[in-house]
């Protein structure tokens, strides 16, 4: 159970809007409420059944600060599965914090960092995993992390884990039965039966830690760097992503200097773009300095948009550039399609799988280009509401679940006792259940719910 002191915070962000929401959650919540709020019907919160609102000002004494709406959760039926109430009132940040300060001196303790989806967990609302889905939730930026921390939060990839712990504890049970009580006519633990079932979890795991990184790539973005000689359309391409001016763009070759950044969507998908100087030999010391920060870009991008023009051949700083790239996940971005093409197309196939011809200038072939980068990052058919590895915290147990599970079956095939088996899957089973969060030490606990917002 969750800790038994009632905690308030502000729920919405520390800016001015339309209205704030204050949360008190805990078993003197709505006591607490009823001596600050005045409802207009005269019917105290205590009085009020579940999921019902009453309209009323909140008092510090007898001077009236703000006109609400408190709404009445009771638990276990609510967020935390303890009593709630939320009380909405006008968005200025002065009043929000007077409302706070004001149910803090009714002995409430102020809430901390993702205080109340923790109890949610303690409570039993929700599995770890999907409390960690929460907070994905909230930092999504984009349609497919936005799909990625829904699944979490309904419980996709506690599902999957669940169900590999369960086959496992169907084994162990067995192997557990058969040894306890010879006496019992209990079949025989077959080698084949354990054999599969270890086969088939590790698998599956496996499976999990192969896609975390394109996991990762949905949750949090990723990490693109525009590249290629000067001219060639590098700004003009990362103000038609950006959908605003964010480059210079000019006929001057190095206008850009300096590494300028924006976040954008591309179907779905955020890229967090750099736009980088022209890549070229240069003597201007400062044009020169933002060549090799481009180049330094490299080595932290997990994809290149190598821009090429399409209107001029190849040059000897293009092919260089090529060379560069070789091996990295890149698509080659043949822009100025819209001119005569002078471009060695048959040279770039030859270098690139993935080649898009566009027009940044005439905002032609971003569907192209959005297909050929789902394709490179290998996140095309990726079902983003499915199963996957959140976080580290995930992965460390996957990857510690996996490994045990090599040593179960090589101490299967060892010729070990069951004994021996069996206590190489429990070790398994328990990493498992800390993953989802069905045994877990308090630290672990605390760790994961440091990282959220106060007041959620």
């Amino acid at each position: 159970m969750a800790d038994s002191k009632t905690i308030a915070a502000i729920s919405t962000p520390n800016a001015v809007g339309g209205i704030s929401v204050l949360r008190i959650s805990g078993p003197e919540a709505i006591a607490a409420a009823d001596r600050v709020f005045r409802p207009v019907s005269g019917k105290p919160l205590s009085s009020h059944k579940g999921y019902t609102a009453a309209y009323g000002t909140v008092f510090d004494g007898e001077e009236a600060l703000d006109d609400v709406v408190a709404t009445v959760f009771r638990g276990p039926k609510s967020y935390t599965g303890e009593d709630v109430v939320e009380i909405s009132c006008h968005g200025g940040l002065y009043v929000t914090r007077r409302i706070l300060m004001v149910i803090i001196k009714q002995g409430v303790s102020l809430a901390g960092p993702g205080e109340f989806t923790k109890r949610a967990f303690l409570n039993g609302k929700m599995s770890l995993t999907q409390a960690e889905g929460v907070a994905d939730l909230i930092m999504a930026s984009g349609q497919q992390g936005l799909r990625s921390a829904r699944g979490a939060m309904q419980g996709a990839l506690y599902r999957k884990i669940r169900d590999c712990t369960d086959r496992l504890l169907t084994v162990s049970g067995h192997i557990a039965a058969y040894m306890d009580y010879p006496e019992e006519e209990i079949d025989p633990v077959e080698s084949n039966e354990i054999r599969d079932a270890l086969a088939d979890v590790k698998a599956q795991l496996d499976g999990l830690l192969a896609n975390f990184d394109q996991g990762k790539m949905i949750r949090e973005g990723v990490e693109t760097v525009i590249l290629g000689k000067p001219n060639v359309g590098k700004s003009t391409l990362m103000n038609l992503l950006a959908g605003t001016k964010k480059s210079i763009v000019t006929d001057i070759p190095g206008t850009t200097r300096d590494v300028v950044e924006e976040t954008v969507t591309l179907d779905g998908l955020v890229l967090r773009l750099a736009d980088t100087a022209g890549i070229r030999e240069t003597e201007d010391f400062v044009e020169k300095a933002g060549v090799e920060l481009a180049l330094q870009r490299l080595d932290t991008a997990q994809l290149v948009l190598a821009v090429f023009d399409s209107s001029s051949p190849l040059s000897q700083e293009d092919k260089d550039l090529i060379q560069r790239l070789e091996g990295l996940p890149c698509v080659a971005v043949c822009n100025k399609s819209d001119l005569d093409q002078q471009l060695d197309m048959e040279y770039l196939r030859a270098h690139f799988p993935h080649i898009v011809e566009i027009s940044a200038r005439e905002n032609q072939g971003l569907s192209e280009l959005s297909r050929e980068v789902m394709d490179v990052l290998s996140l095309t058919g990726t079902d983003g509401s499915g199963p996957m590895l959140a976080n580290l915290r995930q992965f460390e147990c996957a990857q510690r679940a996996s490994n045990l599970l090599g040593e179960t079956q090589a101490t299967l095939v060892g010729g070990y006792t069951l004994d021996a088996v069996d206590v190489s899957l429990e070790s398994v089973i328990s990493v498992l259940l800390e993953l989802t969060g069905e045994r877990v030490t308090d630290a672990v606990v605390d760790q994961v719910f440091s990282h959220f917002c106060v007041g959620k």
